[in-house]
């Protein structure tokens, strides 16, 4: 393999995983998410010119960020407010090191959670805050993002582009906000976690089923929040449902990175000090709350149900189907109907599943769903109606755009054929 190829590939894997951790760090200096995007990309130019000729470094990642800061550093010594812009930061720019914070007892030295808290400011829309966070934090493509919320890719675009100029024009600060500022934001925060977390658990598009970055990434900002934050509920909710979901990574996928299904997963690989991570969460979400469970506490509970099965058999899908109906009351989604129908499925048998799933086919949101004629023909194979069955993986691997997952619908296709 030629050099040319090979820094190439390195270049676009590295700025793909480093991106979020760059912008988030340049920010810190310039004050600007934009400016800060533009930065990072001029990084990436210097690593496209330079890699080629000179190789790629035994760090990339640390290349990429500190030739990003540097220009950053260079930037703001070209402003004219240079002197006041030294004063307000608070350090000599010639160390390149993080700028002093207020003192406060609740503050985090976290660039990734200022990055989030700052691109889910209430001067934001709630469609700009999650494309915002996603295309910054969660290093998503733009196509990505509209492929994963079903609206066209324009549409996406422009709210990114005008999330950034409100931030910019609104002088909104880069932090974690405190008091009523954090608790107000914190909806929007929990939200684009999870999001970020699921692009990675199960990768919208693609030739990877996993981006296990992502997952890394959302759960570490949801244990520093939990921390942050002890007495939220649904902090501890959002985080005990990531490191169930976190735990079972190692079995989600076979040797040549293909899906393999929930029910075809080798428990034993299941990772238990996760899953014990997730029961303590848990216990603080229960302990906390002051009412009935929140969103993310009752799907903590779903992947707590099945985290406690050691077989698929064992588990307790007639208390999931219960969940899911009390998760359907309170964040009603034709999602959540969609995992409802598959518990009542498994509880009641596949006729009482399909009834449920047949009254959603004509719900808009899931008319481009890749997962309802999925399910659908998990349902109809499990009645006998093998035809049928195959006409619905066909589809569903028509509507899907990870590769990998549409290889698993393929083969289950053939299987019925």
């Amino acid at each position: 393999m030629t050099a040319q190829p090979t820094a190439a590939h390195a270049i676009e894997t590295v700025f793909r995983l480093e991106s979020p951790r760059i912008v988030a760090g340049v920010a810190r200096i310039v004050r600007d998410i934009g400016i800060a995007e533009e930065l990072a990309q001029d990084a990436l130019v210097a690593a496209l010119e330079r890699w080629p000729r000179d190789g790629v470094p035994d760090n990339p990642g640390a290349w990429l960020t500190a030739t990003a800061r540097h220009r950053a550093v260079d930037l703001v010594r070209r402003r004219e407010t240079y002197a006041r812009k030294l004063a307000e930061i608070g350090r000599d720019l010639e160390t390149t090191a993080p700028p002093e914070e207020p003192a406060d007892p609740d503050d985090i030295d976290d660039d990734l959670l200022r990055l989030v808290f700052t691109t889910c400011h209430p001067v934001l829309s709630p469609g700009a805050r999650t494309a915002l966070t996603l295309r910054l934090v969660g290093g998503l493509t733009t196509t990505e993002i509209a492929r994963a919320h079903l609206v066209p890719e324009p549409t996406i675009a422009q709210r990114i582009v005008r999330a950034k100029r409100t931030l910019a024009t609104k002088n909104i600060a880069f932090e974690v906000p405190y008091g009523p500022d954090r608790e107000a934001r914190l909806g929007s925060v929990l939200d684009v976690i999870y999001l970020i977390f699921n692009e990675g658990y199960a990768a919208t598009a693609g030739d990877d089923w996993l981006c296990p970055g992502l997952c890394e990434d959302a759960l570490r900002l949801a244990r520093v929040l939990s921390g942050l934050m002890p007495g939220e509920p649904e902090v501890h909710g959002l985080t005990a449902l990531l490191e169930f979901q976190a735990s079972r990574t190692a079995a989600r996928t076979g040797p040549d990175g293909e899906p393999v299904l929930l029910k075809d997963q080798n428990r034993r690989r299941w990772n238990r000090m996760l899953i014990a991570r997730g029961v303590r969460a848990l216990g603080r979400a229960e302990a906390t709350a002051a009412g009935a469970p929140g969103p993310y506490a009752l799907q903590a509970t779903i992947a707590a149900c099945h985290a406690h099965a050691y077989t698929y058999e064992e588990t307790d899908w007639r208390a999931i189907a219960t969940l899911y109906g009390l998760l359907a009351a309170r964040a009603p989604s034709p999602v959540v109907e969609l995992n409802r129908a598959v518990a009542v499925s498994m509880a009641d048998g596949p006729a009482a599943g399909l009834e449920l799933v047949d009254t959603l086919a004509a719900t808009p949101a899931l008319r481009d769903y890749h997962l309802l004629p999925s399910v659908r023909g998990d349902l109809l194979d499990r009645l006998g109606r093998t035809a049928e069955a195959r006409e619905e993986f066909v589809r569903a691997a028509g509507l899907a755009r990870n590769g990998k997952e549409r290889d698993l619908l393929l083969r289950r296709a053939r299987e019925h054929g």
